[in-house]
């Protein structure tokens, strides 16, 4: 039976969800193994090095750089705070001194004869890393950071902005057709992951931005409407550092598409959990998705779940999503793989899939598929 590897979408319903909390250097775990975490609690603690000021007492004293270290009058690893005085000439019979003040709030790190810059480094900056979601320290790397588990629903879109969020499931549709409009977007939705259906516009977005929202989660958006929203033109460089506030998953594609029914009825299903969303997207190369992660509790689970990492080949019969034009977003069931090339209206030969989509098959270049994975 013909079979092909390509990146996959998941919409599972039970799978165990691990991440990978990580400092981006050094420090510490403050988290034991087996711990229960939620969301907000910190696993994992550090302090980026301070912004480095360089002064040239040389030159602001007019002296030669071999002699700074005889007109400074703090020593190395001294703190300092601002306007400090630092350095200081003897003058002419203890008149006309000449002074050099310190310029922030830091450590005195270090001096040059060579070129009289003293250099100045500021406060420590903290960083904390949280858990991003409700579940159990699977494993610890010392120093480095930890590995979160969680058994539940785990949902992936096909492209979103903004990074991580947490908060309530709010359906705020009544089917998976549906627009959110700016009249749905109210103060009481502030703080909550709010799920449409087929759109939301430009308009609506920027009232849920405003609103507080902690996350949108629906079928379709406008591509045009992101520059608008982002202050710039969306490139193909990875999405998740935008300061939005309101992250953006869009699980089917760009323009108004309604949310599959699988994704629906899943995040319809779980509506007033607790949810964490990720906005960040890579489409090329070490492919990311933006995802809704749902954590159940025991008695919510049947124990059919398996980890969300497993990657499946597509067959006949697999449910796929074509993620580029002129038919992106749209979802369909392969029905067959032919095994020979075909020449594409680019006039490049390329392996196909033909995909059934409503009713109708469609030959389709296998790299312009993605399988949904689903239990």
């Amino acid at each position: 039976m013909a079979h092909s590897y390509t990146p996959g979408l998941k919409v599972l319903r039970e799978t165990i969800v691990t991440k990978d909390r990580v400092l981006p250097l050094k420090g510490e775990v403050v988290v034991t193994q087996g711990q229960t975490v939620l969301p907000s609690d910190v696993v994992a603690k550090t302090d980026l090095p301070g912004n480095v000021q360089m002064v040239n007492i040389a030159n602001i004293l007019n002296i030669d750089p071999g002699d700074v270290n005889d007109v400074m009058i703090i020593s190395i690893g001294t703190a300092v705070t601002k306007d400090e005085l630092i350095a200081e000439t003897k003058g002419l019979f203890g008149f006309f001194k000449s002074s050099v003040k310190a310029p922030v709030d830091g450590t005195f790190e270090s001096i040059s004869e060579v070129t009289g810059q003293a250099v100045f480094r500021e406060a420590p900056i903290p960083v904390e890393v949280d858990a991003y979601m409700r579940g159990k320290v699977e494993s610890i790397l010392p120093e480095e950071g930890v590995t979160i588990a969680t058994k539940g629903a785990f949902i992936q879109g096909i492209f979103g902005i903004g990074g991580e969020s947490q908060g309530e499931l709010k359906i705020i549709v009544s089917s998976r057709d549906e627009e959110i409009t700016p009249d749905m977007i109210s103060a009481e939705l502030s703080g909550k992951i709010i799920v449409g259906g087929s759109f939301i516009s430009l308009e609506a977005y920027q009232k849920a931005i405003a609103a507080k929202v902690a996350g949108v989660v629906v079928g379709g958006f406008n591509y045009s409407d992101l520059e608008p929203i982002l202050g710039y033109t969306l490139g193909v460089a990875i999405t998740g550092s935008e300061d939005i506030g309101t992250p953006l998953v869009v699980t089917e594609g760009y323009g108004k598409i309604k949310m599959g029914d699988r994704t629906f009825d899943l995040l319809k299903q779980f509506d007033g959990h607790s949810v964490s969303i990720n906005g960040a997207t890579q489409i090329r190369a070490g492919v990311i998705r933006p995802e809704i992660v749902i954590p159940l509790k025991d008695a919510e689970l049947t124990g059919a779940h398996k980890r969300a990492a497993t990657t499946e080949g597509i067959k006949a019969g697999s449910l796929v999503r074509i993620i580029r034009a002129p038919y992106f977003g749209f979802l369909g069931t392969i029905v067959s793989l032919p095994p020979e090339l075909q020449k594409m209206e680019s006039e490049t030969m390329v392996r196909v899939a033909e995909v059934e989509i409503d009713g109708k098959v469609y030959t389709i270049p296998r790299s312009n598929l993605e399988m949904v994975e689903t239990n």
